[in-house]
């Protein structure tokens, strides 16, 4: 090979080698994991329903995947997600007038526009396993919404975010767990 042609192919070596690429470090499931159990998260929040609906949108991701059987119990599994959800706020971000249509009234203003935030500690263990294969205390995801004309508009939003940021919360959490993010 000549030297001009050797110089070139190292070059591109090189060059090829530039770029950007994840930062994550592959699966972390060990290829034994078959099956996974996740039972109710536990709810400090007091926030009815918010423990079943994270849950039950954890359970569905994980599903998605493909590669495992999914269960609610902790018996006869290879890896346990466990979770507490530790927070669950609901922070104004905007304000408006206060119209309330169906009463035909103009008030002072109020909050048209919140955002609600979950956070969670989970725990990825492979059972019999002292050390988790992924863990976080804060594992934080949060979700914007808009104020309805009404009072009952309120709490229909904020119902839908809920539905919103737990699949998005269980998107998050499953791929870090996975994935090594």
């Amino acid at each position: 090979m000549s030297r001009r042609a050797l110089l070139l192919a190292v070059a591109a070596s090189v060059l090829g080698g530039c770029g950007y690429s994840l930062q994550g470090r592959g699966i972390t499931t060990d290829p034994t994991v078959k099956t996974i159990g996740v039972p109710l998260f536990k709810d400090r929040t007091g926030r009815t329903g918010l423990d079943q609906r994270v849950t039950a949108a954890v359970i569905s991701e994980l599903l998605k995947r493909g590669r495992f059987k999914v269960v609610k119990e902790t018996t006869g599994v290879d890896a346990v997600v466990e979770g507490e959800i530790v927070a669950y706020t609901v922070a104004p971000l905007a304000y408006g007038p206060n119209v309330d249509r169906a009463a035909g009234a103009v008030g002072l203003e109020q909050a048209t526009r919140y955002s609600v935030t979950l956070t969670a500690s989970v725990v990825y263990r492979k059972v019999g396993q002292k050390e988790p294969l992924w863990a976080n205390e804060a594992f934080s995801h949060r979700d914007d919404y808009d104020m309805g004309d009404t009072a009952q508009a309120y709490f229909d939003r904020e119902d839908q975010a809920i539905a919103r940021l737990a699949d998005e919360f269980a998107r998050s959490v499953v791929a870090a767990m996975l994935e090594a993010f």
